[in-house]
């Protein structure tokens, strides 16, 4: 396949940033994203041209490191991480745009690379649970009904990789801020602090300048492990019940 790539390049947060134009040939439709945009690099290395700066760990789409805007689409054409898209899901010719993350909470840190730091503020706030610390309990000490535990579970899938604020045109960050409140919120483990726990992370979700939700759902559209966009429901069924009773 031979491509023609528009990529997003800014050298700092303070660099105005444009889009420069790069073409591959040769580029095998088996490549995942990453490993073109890694052979467009070699060959900018060879050329003494500076690589484009991305994000990137595991490459196996359950760390949430990755992720660019394709064409407009938070990771590209297909519901999955920017990791495990392939090129396959393009055609030869093709002209990509691929550009950052765009939202204030996100400051873009070079190229394609932004500063997610507000999504751990988050969890600092209120995404833990305390437990005492001594002899592990029994792992049936604390029986969970099954519908209970596969919906902790599916809100637990969240790797955190910002796609849904890049997909939301307020950039709010209410459904990674929903899973991570309704997946303690399922367990027994996590009901002591169930109502200061939702308001702590609202309140640093609205600190980071993230934008309000209006239930569009792009959100859950694109998110690559499939949140359902209820958590958010159930996040503002405890809020309101939080703050209801006074807590916050």
């Amino acid at each position: 396949m031979n491509i023609t790539l528009r990529v997003w390049r800014q050298k700092g947060p303070d660099d105005e940033g444009r889009l420069a134009t790069y073409k591959l040939t040769d580029v095998s439709p088996d490549m995942s994203f990453l490993e073109m945009l890694d052979v467009l690099n070699e060959k900018l290395t060879l050329e003494n041209e500076d690589p484009v700066a991305f994000d990137h760990d595991c490459r196996e789409g359950i760390c949430g490191a990755c992720g660019v805007v394709i064409d407009g689409e938070a990771h590209g054409p297909e519901r999955t991480t920017t990791c495990q898209l392939h090129m396959r899901s393009f055609n030869d010719g093709d002209t990509i745009t691929v550009e950052p993350w765009r939202a204030k909470a996100f400051p873009v840190v070079r190229d394609l690379v932004v500063d997610r730091g507000a999504f751990d503020r988050i969890i600092q706030a209120g995404g833990y649970i305390s437990a005492p610390t001594g002899t592990a309990p029994d792992a049936h000490a604390n029986p969970i009904p099954k519908p209970d535990a596969d919906r902790a579970f599916d809100a637990a899938t969240c790797i955190g990789c910002g796609a849904c604020v890049a997909a939301c045109p307020n950039a709010s960050s209410m459904l990674f801020t929903a899973a991570k409140v309704t997946h303690l919120g399922m367990l027994p483990q996590g009901q002591p602090e169930r109502a200061s726990r939702v308001v702590k992370m609202i309140n640093q979700q609205d600190e980071e300048d993230f934008g309000g939700c209006t239930n569009i759902g792009e959100c859950a559209a694109v998110c690559p492990k499939g949140i359902p966009l209820d958590t958010i429901s159930q996040l503002n069924r405890d809020l309101l019940g939080s703050l209801s009773k006074g807590v916050g």
